[in-house]
């Protein structure tokens, strides 16, 4: 009977919590202003990347911040905020006395890796806490076909037999996801369950070389591969304004679904890479390779923060992202993430390890970039 309500649940959430979304449309337009009422948050995690701007922003306004965690990671940005947070130890897939006989006003879950992890905390918190705020993706809309990419398009709730191996990789995260909501909304309810799908996040303390590799290689110039057509669409989301956004919504008590993606207009793959070069003064000269069997070929798929319009992933960079905006999320320029990126990259939270392996490590792209462009050029005559 469960499994048969979540398959409902998945395929019919536009008609199932509509209603109850839209009960209430004043709620949808919030400013800036500290809330009146100080929480107390739990974070589900909270030492990674997005965490610790939740907490900065959160002890700004006021909040009380208390952390879930193995106690095993330390944070790689705003390390002195820590001292002012309550960090509880355990472990998600079996140790949760620490969360036990424990009174939040919210909690916000940024590590449901399992379903059963979003599962046995929902069942444990729930009379002792308020709202239950999920950090999903929007990989529960994978494959990314079509042109419906709002909150209401149907999940991504099974892998079907049929899946390659390949694509039953590509369909567990999203399926894991897409079921932790599920468990978030069969537990808590709809009026109390906030769901957040980020799309690619991006800012200091990030843990992926992804965008940093495309700052630091257009501050260094030359000849630069990029991958995919002029007019792609780019959507990425910087960390702090979705941070600051989710505090927010908690503190509106914003109950309902949410696509996290950003810009708040559509940004091409010219535009975001002239947006970052327009931090810096390099000479550059941008090869565009549109040709996608090239790109496979040559292993190039996936190297950028912005999606080659395979079939499969062709709507990936097109969530809708109007609700979000009509609920207060804002967007800072990009020349404001990428000087705040470089400001991070550069200090002693990033080792020089890691700083040499983004443009010449063994797996860097860079140091397969001439190579590239040599077989482009003879491909191309």
């Amino acid at each position: 009977m469960k499994k048969s309500r979540r398959k409902f649940l998945g395929m019919g959430l536009a008609l199932g919590l509509a209603p109850l979304l839209k009960a209430n449309p004043a709620k949808r337009l919030f400013d800036h202003k500290k809330s009146d009422k100080k929480l107390k948050i739990l974070i589900l995690g909270g030492t990674s990347f997005l965490g610790p701007h939740q907490i900065a922003y959160a002890l700004e306004r006021g909040h009380e911040v208390s952390t879930f965690t193995r106690g095993k990671t330390v944070p790689k940005i705003h390390q002195e905020l820590f001292t002012k947070v309550e960090k509880l130890v355990g472990d998600r897939e079996n140790n949760l006395e620490a969360l036990k006989n424990r009174k939040w006003d919210v909690v916000i879950d940024n590590s449901g890796r399992r379903t059963k992890w979003t599962e046995d905390s929902t069942k444990l918190l729930v009379d002792n806490v308020g709202y239950y705020m999920y950090t999903s993706s929007i990989s529960v809309f994978y494959p990314f076909t079509g042109d419906d990419f709002s909150e209401n398009r149907p999940l991504v709730t099974e892998i079907p037999q049929d899946a390659s191996e390949q694509e039953k990789r590509t369909y567990q995260f999203g399926v894991m996801k897409a079921t932790s909501e599920l468990a978030t909304i069969d537990t808590f309810g709809p009026e109390r369950s906030i769901i957040v799908r980020p799309t690619l996040i991006v800012g200091p303390g990030d843990v992926t070389d992804r965008f940093p590799y495309w700052v630091t290689r257009i501050e260094k110039g030359g000849d630069i591969i990029i991958p995919g057509k002029r007019d792609e669409v780019v959507q990425y989301i910087d960390v702090r304004d979705l941070a600051e956004w989710m505090i927010r919504l908690l503190e509106n008590e914003a109950a309902g679904i949410y696509n996290g993606s950003g810009p708040g207009f559509n940004m091409t793959t010219d535009a975001f890479v002239h947006g970052i070069h327009a931090s810096f003064n390099s000479p550059v000269n941008y090869i565009q390779i549109d040709d996608v069997n090239f790109l496979q070929e040559n292993n190039v798929i996936g190297i950028q923060p912005w999606v080659i319009q395979l079939p499969e992933y062709a709507g990936m960079s097109k969530s809708d992202n109007s609700k979000a905006i009509k609920a207060g999320l804002e967007f800072r320029p990009l020349s404001e993430t990428v000087n705040a990126t470089k400001e991070w990259w550069y200090s002693d939270a990033v080792s020089q390890e890691r700083r040499d392996n983004i443009l010449s490590g063994e797996r860097s792209f860079m140091n397969r970039e001439k190579d590239i462009l040599e077989k482009w050029k003879a491909r191309k005559g």
